[in-house]
């Protein structure tokens, strides 16, 4: 598994579309939505962060024939993922005070603010989705499929669903099997999603959307195994969230369950497969598998 010279720009140019897109959505929010849910919407989505989720989108849409400007489309799920890291911090879920190097929204606001800011990045999500879809010259009939993709991730078969087991499941002893399938739901579903997404954004058949999912969920596992890991090794300052909370919290995780280099063999297995996946299909994505790499990689 190699990784491209180009890997890194993209990278940059990702993060800079996408992060132009939710400065602009944030002084629109800031506009309609005085006071202080809608500062604090605009505070969450102004806070750095990797943008894997947007890049793995529009990786995606480049590689399979995308034509036009998928920003947009890239910043409606980086929303949804923003509003699922607002309402994981709180106190009744997390409780952490700490995120991406700064203080979570509720203690930068309150918690009812943080809330309701929560919330109302879904719909906010779905403006910027619907906005997107149009600048890419996108029917309402892909438009449909592409926001089903994105709120079924989000929704109670996917994020929420494995944030529910997740809280169901701490203090207790978990099989392998058990917590894989808490995170192939609460991580791995919007990432795999977000692939989706791009994809479809692409007009890419059928086949190749599939294989873009199980290559999406392939990386969502490494993802989080990593994220399990970095929580044992890492430091606060390194992470820009706080370390430790999984021991803390007494939650079972991929390091604890397995040991950190076994874990890690694990995520490396599952980012390798991920890259097959597209050679054996015959796909000629350099980039996603680049991204893949980066996931394993990664240091925060």
């Amino acid at each position: 598994m190699t990784s491209t010279a180009e890997l890194p720009a993209f990278f940059v140019g990702a993060r800079k579309a996408v992060n132009r897109e939710l400065e602009r959505w944030s002084r629109l929010v800031e506009q309609d939505m005085e006071g202080r849910v809608g500062a604090a919407i605009a505070y969450s989505l102004r806070a750095p962060g990797k943008r894997l989720r947007p890049a793995l989108l529009l990786a995606a849409f480049r590689e399979l024939g995308g034509e036009g400007d998928a920003s947009e489309l890239a910043a409606a799920v980086e929303i949804v993922h923003t509003y699922s890291l607002v309402h994981d911090d709180l106190p009744c879920m997390d409780n952490d005070d700490l995120r991406r190097g700064r203080p979570t929204t509720h203690k930068q606001f309150d918690v009812p603010t943080a809330t309701e800011a929560g919330f109302r990045m879904v719909p906010l999500s779905a403006r910027v989705l619907a906005a997107g879809a149009k600048r890419l010259g996108l029917d309402t009939t892909a438009l449909g499929a592409i926001a089903g993709e994105l709120y079924r991730a989000a929704g109670a078969s996917g994020m929420i669903a494995g944030q529910v087991m997740d809280l169901e499941a701490e203090g207790k002893d978990l099989s392998l099997e058990e917590l894989e399938r808490i995170h192939c739901a609460k991580t791995g579903a919007l990432i795999a999603a977000s692939g989706v997404m791009g994809a479809m954004a692409a007009r890419a058949d059928a086949e190749t959307v599939e294989v873009i999912r199980q290559y999406g969920s392939c990386i969502g596992l490494a993802f989080q195994i990593v994220d399990d890991v970095l929580d044992e090794t890492g430091t606060s300052s390194e992470l820009g969230k706080t370390a430790g909370k999984d021991a803390a919290q007494q939650k079972a995780t991929f390091a604890t369950l397995l040991g950190v280099e076994p874990a890690m063999k694990r995520a490396r297995e599952e980012c390798g497969r991920a890259v097959d996946l597209l050679r054996e299909h015959g796909l000629d994505c350099q980039t996603l598998a680049g991204l893949a790499r980066f996931v394993v990689e990664r240091k925060n």
